[in-house]
């Protein structure tokens, strides 16, 4: 049952989901975490957009493939979406978990 106007919606991807996504050229993730945090270890190939001065307009033109967010915990990502979508953006798509489920999944970081 949906409701009529029930705002943004934020939809959950697993780290083996998003990794398929990227492979496939199918998605952009946008890493939302500090610049001290994503200079520690970061996602590889991913497009920084700290949250603290977040505006979903520095994020690159996505040609048709779909926008996720990733932070440490997937709760900063949900942040980021929710914003995005405020902001006009129809991004509502995160990696449940962050840059911790994508590494206990065994996925690649950058250092």
């Amino acid at each position: 049952m949906s409701e009529q106007g029930a705002g943004p919606q934020v939809r959950d991807l697993t780290p083996a989901e998003v990794a398929r996504g990227l492979a496939e050229r199918r998605m952009v993730l946008v890493d939302v975490r500090e610049p001290n945090e994503t200079a520690l270890e970061r996602f590889p190939d991913a497009v920084l957009v700290p949250l603290s001065a977040f505006d979903a307009a520095a994020i690159p033109e996505p040609q048709g493939r779909e926008v996720v967010f990733a932070c440490r915990s997937g709760r900063r990502s949900v942040t980021a979406s929710l914003a995005a979508q405020e902001q006009g953006f129809a991004y509502g798509s995160h990696l449940a978990g962050g840059i911790l489920a994508w590494k206990a999944a065994g996925l690649p970081t950058e250092t």
